[in-house]
């Protein structure tokens, strides 16, 4: 497959990616509170998808672990706020099976080798080890946000998420600089920002509720 295509999938993820942020701090400007839409879990899930079939593409077992433990967690958000059980039982399955199926069909078809992600020339062990470091923490502030959802029985991103997101964001930048992955640069560097902002909107939230 030509760089350029896979190189655009990955853009539109991160531009995805880019876009829910966008929709959530913009909405969370205007409410002077952190805020969390449902369009922010959708366009997470897509984004998702698509950045998943990046790193299987790019033989980056990094980016497919890092996908692999968000996509059900955007799916189970979705879900608490009523919106997953609204699309059709086949769209469900579909996105529930993909990263299964994808997996495993092209392990049984020789066309995707354990071996071969954990031993990519283009990425060397000690690189390996930080990308999946940065990518577990990355996706901890997600499993942290699913445990506190799952307590309240609603949808939030609890300050919690955004400081975990702050340390995750700057290891995979640091990650994407020596992997020289611009789709990853591109798409943190622009999160970053957004982060740190609804920090300092939730301390505003916290001032004015005491």
């Amino acid at each position: 497959m030509s760089d350029w295509l896979i190189y655009g999938i990955g853009f539109l993820a991160q531009a995805l990616f880019s876009g829910r942020l966008l929709v959530q701090w913009i909405l969370s400007e205007k409410s002077k509170r952190v805020i969390t839409p449902s369009l922010f879990w959708k366009l997470s899930l897509l984004a998702s998808f698509l950045l998943f079939v990046y790193g299987y593409l790019r033989d980056d077992f990094a980016i497919m672990l890092g996908q692999s433990l968000t996509y059900f967690i955007y799916i189970r958000n979705l879900h608490l706020q009523g919106e997953w059980q609204k699309s059709p039982k086949w769209f469900q399955l579909f996105l529930l099976a993909f990263p299964i199926f994808i997996v495993v069909y092209a392990y049984n078809n020789g066309e995707y080798d354990l071996d071969q992600l954990f031993n990519n020339e283009n990425i060397p062990l000690w690189l390996l080890l930080l990308g999946v470091f940065s990518q577990l923490l990355f996706t901890l502030r997600f499993v942290y946000q699913w445990l506190y959802s799952e307590k309240t029985k609603t949808s939030q991103l609890p300050v919690g998420f955004w400081r975990m997101s702050v340390v995750g964001a700057s290891l995979i930048l640091t990650y994407a600089i020596f992997r020289e992955d611009p789709v990853l640069f591109v798409g943190h560097i622009a999160g970053l920002i957004i982060y740190v902002r609804n920090i300092f909107i939730w301390k505003k939230q916290r001032q004015f509720e005491n």
